[in-house]
């Protein structure tokens, strides 16, 4: 599909939609989202766009000024706009719980790792306390990095009983996937979202600076009885996500 395809508005602009910048800005983010606008190309100039869009030219102005102050578009003084050879920035709901292999293969990508720990050992402090262990018991853990069509976009760390994880081995993707053949899939999750400077080890590993913006993420997983089932702690680039809650209004 072309470009001047993509943003045809019949396909997407809705009169009822809100602000005509905001449905543009989220159109051309869908574009880099789906690789109709790959990284480093070129952006159509902005009168193109009001020809395609119907749109006027502040309108069109403001919709990349946007998405130049996020870093999705990078604008060349002479040269015009070009889409940034960053990651694109990925949407991710706090309302759904679902494995990084999931997300990605939902957005059409690719999702791979690196496995950077995998075995039983014996358990932290933290481990103990969260997943209810003895120092006697052995604790699963999986660590590894997440990658996005060839992209670093996380760390996860994993940390789950023997009894709910018996052979860390067993993973080779999903983790979900393992669980939910034992029947261990969680239904409710309890996440707390923090920003960190990535350490020098870290950032090596996500391929950004030392010292860049990243997202800590702990979250406590559940069974349908309340029984815990992993303790996993998740750093992700800072340029590479952005986590949207959905917050209603109480009648109260």
């Amino acid at each position: 599909m072309s470009v001047a395809e993509f943003l045809e508005p019949s396909d997407w602009f809705r009169p009822d939609g809100g602000p005509r910048y905001v449905q543009l800005r989220q159109r051309l983010s869908d574009g880099v989202a789906q690789g109709v606008l790959a990284p480093g190309s070129p952006l159509p100039p902005e009168r193109e766009i009001a020809t395609i869009t119907e749109f006027s030219r502040v309108t069109v102005r403001k919709a990349i000024q946007s998405l130049a102050d996020d870093g999705t578009i990078v604008q060349k003084q002479g040269s015009g706009s070009f889409i940034s050879s960053k990651p694109a920035r990925i949407e991710q709901k706090l309302s759904r719980l679902t494995s990084f292999s999931e997300d990605m293969t939902r957005r059409g990508k690719t999702s791979s790792s690196r496995w950077l720990e995998r075995g039983l050992f014996m358990p932290s402090p933290t481990e103990m306390t969260s997943l209810g262990l003895s120092s006697e018991d052995s604790v699963a853990r999986i660590a590894r990095l997440r990658l996005a069509d060839g992209e670093p976009m996380a760390i996860e760390r994993a940390s789950l009983s023997t009894e709910i994880l018996p052979n860390p081995l067993e993973v080779e993707t999903s983790l979900y996937e393992v669980l939910e053949k034992y029947g261990h899939r969680p239904v409710r999750a309890l996440q707390s979202i923090s920003a960190i400077n990535l350490s020098a080890m870290d950032a090596e590993l996500l391929d950004v600076p030392d010292g860049d913006a990243g997202l800590r993420i702990e979250r406590m997983s559940y069974l349908e009885g309340g029984r815990v089932v992993e303790f996993t702690q998740s750093l992700y680039r800072g340029d590479a996500y952005n986590f949207i809650a959905e917050l209603r209004l109480s009648k109260d």
